[in-house]
């Protein structure tokens, strides 16, 4: 996006983020709190937010600066992954994100979330893909960090801080993604995965070391994968890309693992939108070279629960657990009494189990004055990463 197409865009962000600054400005000299939405799709998490207010980002969607040759894009915080996918498709590139749910969620929420989805494996969590981030802070404050070229990385940490820190530091406004070009042929494939948990550490063993640059390589569930059209048993998924020449020698090499088959790409989008509207969510991670034994703990944990799901990120060690909204007791003593060497973090529960299932995020004494720096009187989404001591 270049000339006066390219200033008037940038002039009409300013004119937004100016929108923006004065609620915020407003809500600080009243001690108003805000509840900063993008879509509002995460309010199903059931994250508690103590907020009389809602500050909408829905309507400040839009590209202020694009220019495809640089690989890099700058839209405004309540721009859809949908509108995102589309301008980028249109210049034969594209943004390798695909957080759980829908392109309908919002770029400004997808960062203030930290989501992210299989597509981890090649491009990394939505944190790798983010090279600057402006921002309206609690006391309204106009806050650059980082850059709008891949080379630029002064402030980097100012746009590591406001991924998954779920608005409480400051609006995003504005964000400067790294960008792709799109594969010439995306290729998904399936492949059984052994029941008995040492020949499943072999079978992911031998895929991590197998000569295949997969863009997303995941473990599902037979639960999962009846959700999303597959055979009703525990299959591992793998998405492929490039050439045609580059995409038959990895799928040469994946056939010497297993047996292998060809389904519809659609089939991760399935996945995506598995948990529907409702759910109880976690993901249990640790060590990679464990993850086959994790995997059988996670499904020991959910086997109370009727029509529980799983997935695993084979390549990062996460298992992602799906019950249904209502957890049992004996669920949550299963988990409870989980390997304490793994992380445990929830995305979904029941509003009434976030204080007693999931610890704050925020009782530390940094977390606290990071917080305090950036919005001292606690107006932008009070409460939603749990109470402060």
């Amino acid at each position: 996006m270049e000339g006066d197409a390219g200033r008037d865009a940038t002039r009409r962000s300013g004119v937004v983020t100016r929108a923006i600054q004065e609620h915020v400005r407003e809500a600080h000299a009243s001690h108003t709190p805000l509840r900063i939405a993008g879509r509002s799709s995460w309010l199903r998490a059931g994250r508690p937010v103590a907020a009389t207010e809602t500050l909408s980002m829905a309507n400040h969607g839009g590209v202020v600066d694009y220019v495809p040759g640089d690989l890099t894009i700058t839209v405004r915080g309540g721009t859809t992954l949908a509108e995102l996918g589309r301008v980028t498709r249109e210049q034969g590139q594209w943004f390798p994100i695909d957080p759980y749910g829908t392109d309908e969620g919002t770029i400004g929420a997808t960062v203030a979330t930290g989501s992210s989805g299989p597509l981890a494996h090649g491009f990394g969590t939505i944190r790798d893909l983010v090279l600057g981030v402006e921002i309206v802070t609690g006391e309204a404050k106009i806050v650059r960090g980082g850059g709008r070229v891949v080379k630029n990385v002064a402030g980097f940490d100012l746009v590591r801080l406001m991924t998954g820190a779920w608005g409480t530091l400051g609006v995003i406004t504005e964000l400067s993604l790294r960008l792709y070009s799109l594969p010439a042929r995306p290729v998904t494939m399936v492949m059984d995965a052994p029941t008995d948990t040492r020949r499943l550490a072999e079978r992911l063993a031998a895929l991590r070391a197998a000569p295949i640059v997969p863009f997303a390589l995941e473990l599902v569930s037979d639960g999962l994968a009846r959700r999303i059209g597959l055979p009703s048993r525990p299959m591992i998924l793998v998405e492929l890309g490039g050439n045609a020449a580059a995409v038959a020698a990895q799928r040469d090499a994946l056939g010497k693992l297993g047996e292998v088959t060809e389904v519809s790409t659609d089939t991760w989008n399935a996945m995506r939108a598995a948990e529907g509207s409702n759910g109880t969510i976690f993901r249990i991670s640790g060590l990679v070279a464990a993850l086959a034994e994790r995997w059988e703990r996670a499904r020991q944990i959910i086997a109370t629960a009727e029509d529980g799901m799983m997935s695993a990120s084979i390549g990062r060690g996460t298992v992602r657990c799906i019950l249904p909204r209502d957890v049992t007791t004996a669920t949550i003593e299963r988990l409870e009494a989980r390997d304490m060497s793994e992380t445990v973090i929830f995305e979904s529960l029941p509003a009434n189990l976030w204080a007693t299932l999931s610890s704050s995020a925020i009782a530390d004494r940094v977390s606290q004055r990071i917080r305090k720096a950036f919005d001292p009187l606690g107006v932008l989404n009070p409460g939603i990463l749990g109470p402060a001591s």
